[in-house]
């Protein structure tokens, strides 16, 4: 299992897919980062919770849908961050791993 962003980060290769085990936002923040937006926001609307409206949010906001993307901040209990998507992306990869590693 994963324990870092970098960790996370180096996981995605073109030839490789999440690690299953890993809970459904972060397969979708997985698949984002490997360009495959549809999948990522496949797994977020097929799923709930927090942690999935989080990234459904996020994926919103990345594709240029603020009004969207607000729903889903808001279904999550987040504010819109305001620095660049990348950095956006790392935040929430550290806090759900440390989410995982805390449960």
């Amino acid at each position: 299992m994963v324990t870092t962003v970098e960790e996370f980060a180096e996981s995605i290769t073109a030839d490789s897919q999440p690690d299953e085990s890993l809970p459904p936002a972060l397969q979708a923040l997985w698949w984002d980062r490997a360009g495959d937006f549809d999948k990522a926001h496949e797994i977020c609307q097929t799923h709930n919770g927090r942690p999935v409206f989080w990234v459904h949010g996020y994926l919103h906001r990345k594709e240029g849908d603020l009004s969207n993307a607000g729903y889903w901040y808001g279904r999550a209990g987040k504010a819109r961050h305001e620095g660049t998507v990348d950095e956006e992306w790392e935040r929430i990869v550290q806090s759900l791993l440390r989410d995982l590693e805390e449960s």
